[in-house]
C-alpha cells in the first residue's frame, strides 16, 4: 500500500519537474530568443523570479521518494527503475545547480538598460545546458511510469 502512494507521488514529483522543463524548451526559449538582449534580460528577470525555491523541493524530495521505493520495489527490475530515475533526477539537479543557476545568476545581475559592451548573451549556453536536463527529467519520468505500473 505504501509503495502505491510513494509511486503516485514521485509519477506527481517528476511529471512535473518534466513538464515544467519541457514548457520552458517549447514555449518560453523561442519567446526569449525572439528578444532584443535588452528586453530579454529584463523578461528572464521576471520569469524565472519563482523558481527557487520550489523547483528545487520537488525534484530532490522526488529523489528521495525513489530512493525510497528502491528497497520496496516488488522485484528487481523495478527497483532497478526507480534507482536509475533517481539518479537522473539528481543529474537534473547537478545540471541545474551548476550550469543554468550560474548563469541565470549572472543575467539577473544585469541592468537591461545598461549592458555591459563585451556582454556575451548566454542564451546558446543556457538552452543547451537546459535541454539536457529536459531530457533527464523526461528520462527519469518515462522509467517512474513504467516503474510504477509494475508495483
Amino acid at each position: 500500500m505504501m509503495e502505491r502512494a510513494l509511486g503516485v507521488y514521485v509519477l506527481v514529483g517528476s511529471g512535473v519537474v518534466a513538464g515544467v522543463l519541457f514548457a520552458v524548451a517549447l514555449s518560453v526559449l523561442p519567446g526569449l530568443f525572439a528578444m532584443p538582449a535588452d528586453r530579454y534580460v529584463y523578461a528572464h528577470r521576471l520569469i524565472g523570479r519563482n523558481w527557487d525555491p520550489t523547483m528545487p523541493v520537488i525534484v530532490l524530495s522526488s529523489v528521495l521518494v525513489d530512493t525510497a521505493l528502491v528497497p520496496l520495489a516488488p522485484s528487481q527490475a523495478t527497483a532497478w527503475l526507480f534507482a536509475a530515475a533517481a539518479v537522473l533526477l539528481v543529474g537534473v539537479s547537478v545540471v541545474s545547480h551548476f550550469a543554468n543557476v550560474p548563469i541565470n545568476r549572472q543575467v539577473k545581475s544585469l541592468d537591461p538598460e545598461r549592458l555591459p559592451l563585451d556582454w556575451r548573451d548566454p542564451r546558446f549556453l543556457w538552452r543547451r545546458w537546459h535541454t539536457l536536463r529536459t531530457a533527464l527529467a523526461l528520462l527519469a519520468l518515462l522509467l517512474n511510469a513504467v516503474a510504477v505500473v509494475l508495483i
